[in-house]
């Protein structure tokens, strides 16, 4: 099996979300219409857990939201308007006397899904079904904006936990390779530097 790694990843997500797409249920192959009525990260990330529940029971393991938006951080039109989600999944599926591990993608763009099952696994993160995440991606865009830097020249975010040397919550990374802040998903701190490994500030605390 081949292994994923956060740059494929990335990759992936975004040449997805640069076409329009169909929903595809995993089980058949069909595409089915979507019934989606909006790009809100909560509800369709939630909807995605549901699915992999019904179709792969509840030991999936939520890996990554990637979000792609409407304008730059760092342009005067940006107001977190979102255009593109892409939800990230791992299932094990038995399989006569063994078992197979699936990545599971569910990309939506517009009113459409695309769903992509592979024969592969995931690195690099920690699953984040049991994690309390109280950001919504509206809060941590919010903060984002409200932190005293520079905003990264991107539409990029992705909700992750990285897997490191510090024990860490899930984190709203906006940005690209070149610049990213960090909003933790949990207590709210913004930071320049990966918070999964040794030297990051906070850079701003919630007023709580």
């Amino acid at each position: 099996m081949k292994k994923l790694i956060f740059s494929l990843s990335v990759l992936a997500c975004l040449f997805m979300m640069s076409c329009t797409c169909e929903r595809v249920n995993p089980a058949d192959g069909q595409a089915v219409q979507n019934d989606s009525t909006g790009l809100i990260v909560e509800n369709l990330t939630g909807m995605d857990r549901q699915k992999m529940f019904q179709d792969f029971g509840k030991d999936y393991r939520w890996f990554e939201t990637c979000i792609v938006l409407k304008d730059y951080l760092d342009s005067e039109e940006t107001d977190g308007t979102v255009t593109g989600i892409s939800n990230i999944f791992q299932v094990v599926v038995e399989k006569d006397n063994g078992a197979d591990v699936r990545v599971v993608m569910f990309t939506h763009v517009g009113d459409s899904t695309q769903v992509d099952v592979k024969d592969s696994f995931w690195v690099e993160d920690f699953p984040m079904n049991e994690d309390a995440i109280k950001l919504t991606f509206k809060d941590a865009y919010d903060r984002v904006m409200a932190a005293n830097a520079p905003k990264p020249h991107s539409r990029q975010v992705v909700l992750r936990k990285e897997v490191g040397p510090n024990s860490i919550n899930p984190q709203y990374i906006f940005g690209n390779q070149t610049a990213q802040l960090y909003v933790d998903a949990v207590t709210g701190d913004v930071r320049t530097k990966n918070p999964a490994f040794p030297d990051n500030m906070v850079l701003q605390k919630p007023q709580w």
